[in-house]
């Protein structure tokens, strides 16, 4: 058997109240220790700077404007350029007194600008730190607080959202920089509260007028803090440090470095997921380590396919959700042919999968396919992608099969955290048997399965699995301003992902479980289930709730035991002559129930992707009787599932059926 990782220590049983803990894997490269990394290249300023001084030429950041109403070719700015603006943004910043170590906020979607302004913050050893609004309601307002932000650089957009009154920590601002230009309205609100504000070629223009030095960051430096969900309250504050951005970038050089295909300055990506969230920005970081160019989508998710076309990037990452509705796209131009060319796509599909799994390269198994069927889903994608990564949350076996056969590109999955600085095991290219996998241990981390014993989950048994713990040199350096949440998670020097694994013998890790209530959408949104169901619960018509969420889709369901009384109360209302159990299987019902959960999910903030899209009308009470709750009313959730998995299954095909 074909090993993808390395054992360099066993496992132990656990004693003294202690769990058992499996063996510790490196990835092969690392086998007896973790490489050197280059001492010249010990931040991310330092690689950015690298970079500009060896491709000052090549196109770096490309965006698109509307012209005439539509929009435009990509125009592009070289790292020339990009390096002229960072030295004219961090002087501007510098002219108005901020001091290294300072905490300066990004608020607004991926531009050119987003990140002339995260390289200025590491040319002025300032701390960059991304304001993401969909973490919830008011979340910006905390960041703010808690991060001690008094510098923002805001998209045009997201001006009225900043300088809200319910914002109410917008106050402590010093300064605030729009991508574009504030109209005078908003200039007029931010100076009532006692906020400078510039628009960005303003604030180009102070920077060229009042220079200064760049005072580069150190290794151990703070390089960004970035916030994620927690299972419910406020987000958390990732403490990421020059050294842990720097030396992940290099392991991914190495590991590149195994393979024939090989990444050059002509490499194309096309960035919409957020760069407040860390999958997207360190890819970034690693295509502007190597010269290579990043283009924007024009901000609209729905128009991605234009961007794709106009773009032609080689490179495309994203979450399930996204692969997903180019696998839907397929399917439904495939429904638009003849019986006989479907059949002949059908054909080709299973004659090429057959090589790929004998160890054929996807690009050797079958040429003639890629011709005569798969060049039209490769066009779909602009004609260029290469390499195709999914992240954020488990990619669907018949979704990974699919690209991997039709899309003429590698795919790989990937699996990491922010707390990892978003690599904790990778996928290798062309290795059919990675199939429903996220690969093995990244080039400087350990991976190993701690015992969850009220799971069953146990690292020593077979299979092997349990909490996923690692250990490197890139994990975090702690939630910022709370050590006991950091102590919490980092035990022994080991982060502990609440993430449940099962350590293939190819030592390859496959996701299966999380061991909180705390699952992730296939959008790569995180949802507290245990939270929603109080939430939920307070809906008069509500008697009881379960919550349920699949990391393979994008919408929130529940099982809903209705309030006797609330129902009878609507039958009445509404002409209704039925039983009970009657009323409860009468889709009306299932509609108000609807209607009312969307009300209080309205009423409670919460985020677009915690509203439950659609209901199963339980009349019979969740009790200890049917093993569905503990005996203190705790929920069973894999029995609930088992209970109502049938109903779930055809729940989520009617609602991808209306969809």
């Amino acid at each position: 058997m074909k090993k993808f990782a390395v054992k360099v220590e066993e496992g132990k049983e656990g004693r003294d109240g202690l769990p058992s803990v499996g063996p510790v894997y490196r990835n092969l490269i690392a086998e007896h220790a973790f490489p050197a990394t280059d001492p010249a290249l010990g931040t991310a300023w330092e690689m950015f700077r690298a970079s500009v001084e060896k491709y000052p030429g090549n196109k770096m950041l490309g965006w698109r404007e509307i012209i005439n109403g539509k929009w435009g070719p990509y125009l592009w700015k070289s790292y020339e350029e990009v390096y002229e603006e960072v030295l004219h943004v961090g002087s501007a910043l510098r002219a108005h007194g901020i001091e290294p170590g300072a905490r300066v906020g990004i608020y607004g979607s991926n531009c050119p600008q987003w990140i002339v302004a995260m390289e200025a913050c590491s040319a002025q050893s300032l701390i960059c730190v991304p304001l993401y609004d969909t973490l919830g309601a008011g979340a910006i307002n905390y960041i703010i607080d808690h991060a001690e932000v008094d510098f923002v650089f805001i998209q045009d957009r997201k001006v009225k959202e900043l300088l809200n009154p319910e914002c109410t920590h917008a106050r402590r601002l010093k300064l605030v920089v729009c991508f574009s230009s504030m109209t005078e309205e908003e200039q007029n609100n931010a100076a009532s509260i006692g906020v400078k504000s510039y628009s960005w070629n303003e604030f180009l223009e102070m920077g060229r007028k009042y220079p200064s030095d760049i005072v580069p960051p150190q290794p151990f430096n703070i390089c960004t803090i970035m916030y994620t969900s927690g299972t419910s309250g406020d987000p958390k504050g990732v403490i990421l440090t020059h050294e842990n951005i720097s030396t992940c970038i290099i392991g991914v050089d190495l590991f590149m470095e195994q393979f024939e295909d090989k990444m050059t300055i002509n490499d194309v990506y096309i960035s919409f997921l957020p760069l407040a969230h860390i999958l997207d920005r360190m890819i970034e970081e690693y295509f502007f380590h190597k010269g290579a160019s990043v283009g924007y989508y024009h901000g609209d998710i729905n128009g991605l396919r234009d961007d794709l076309m106009e773009l032609r990037p080689t490179f495309l990452a994203g979450v399930p959700r996204v692969f997903e509705r180019i696998h839907e796209g397929v399917l439904i131009a495939l429904q638009e042919l003849n019986p006989r060319r479907r059949k002949i796509f059908d054909l080709l599909y299973r004659y090429k999968l057959y090589w790929m799994k004998l160890g054929y390269k996807q690009k050797n198994a079958s040429p003639l396919a890629d011709l005569l069927a798969f060049r039209k889903v490769k066009n779909r994608l602009g004609g260029r992608i290469r390499l195709i990564v999914s992240g954020g949350a488990p990619l669907g076996s018949e979704i990974e099969e699919f690209l991997r056969v039709t899309s003429c590109a590698f795919v790989v999955q990937g699996y990491g955290l922010t707390e990892s600085c978003g690599l904790a095991t990778l996928g290798f290219p062309d290795e059919m048997c990675m199939m429903g996998t996220v690969g093995s241990a990244f080039v400087y981390t350990e991976i190993r399965l701690e015992e969850v014993p009220e799971m069953g989950y146990d690292p020593l048994g077979d299979p092997p699995r349990g909490e996923i713990c690692i250990k490197g040199r890139t994990a975090f350096a702690g939630y910022y301003k709370n050590p006991e949440l950091t102590r919490e998670v980092l035990r022994d020097g080991w982060f502990h992902t609440g993430d449940i694994g099962e350590m293939l013998p190819s030592g390859v890790v496959k996701i299966i479980d999380r061991k909180k209530n705390l699952i992730k959408l296939s959008q790569g949104e995180y949802v507290a289930l245990e939270y929603l169901e109080k939430v939920y619960g307070i809906t008069p018509i509500v008697e009881d709730i379960w919550v349920y969420g699949d990391s393979f889709k994008s919408m929130l369901v529940a099982v809903v035991v209705p309030n006797q009384d609330s129902i009878k109360k609507w039958a009445e209302q509404n002409g209704h002559k039925h039983s009970f159990l009657e009323l409860c299987s009468l889709n009306p019902l299932q509609d108000y129930i609807l209607l009312q959960l969307k009300l209080t999910a309205e009423r409670n903030k919460l985020r677009r992707f915690e509203h439950i899209r659609g209901v199963i009308v339980e009349p019979n009470p969740l009790d200890t009787e049917k093993d569905l709750v503990t005996a203190t009313l705790k929920k069973k959730r894999d029995n609930l599932h088992k209970r109502y998995k049938a109903k779930i299954d055809d729940l989520y095909q009617k609602l991808a059926g209306n969809k």
